[in-house]
């Protein structure tokens, strides 16, 4: 089971747990809700685990690559390029790496 599919059967649960909450106190049932509301619980507490187990390494930046961007930015500044667009750019293309890195 891979872990996306794992992840959504966890929200799945902790949504029902607290679509059942709801029913069951409207019915005025305390117990079931109090069994729905630890079914919830325990589905968020998956969740965390699942997350913090199975979640992206954290990697120390390349110092090297970073200085690079930087001289390539500030060179593109200084051919008269707009410096708040080439560096919103910069920030597009970091997070479109990491959502490929983590798809």
């Amino acid at each position: 089971m891979s872990v996306r599919v794992l992840r959504r059967l966890v929200i799945a649960i902790c949504a029902a747990g607290i679509a059942g909450m709801i029913v069951t106190q409207i019915a005025e049932n305390n117990g079931a809700t109090l069994v729905f509301g630890i079914t919830a619980a325990l589905g968020a507490g998956a969740l965390i685990l699942v997350t913090a187990v199975v979640g992206p390494p954290v990697e120390a930046p390349d110092e090297e690559l970073a200085g690079q961007v930087e001289r390539d930015v500030r060179a593109l500044v200084a051919s008269g390029a707009d410096e708040p667009g080439v560096r919103e750019l910069v920030r597009k293309a970091v997070n479109l790496g990491r959502l490929r890195q983590s798809g």
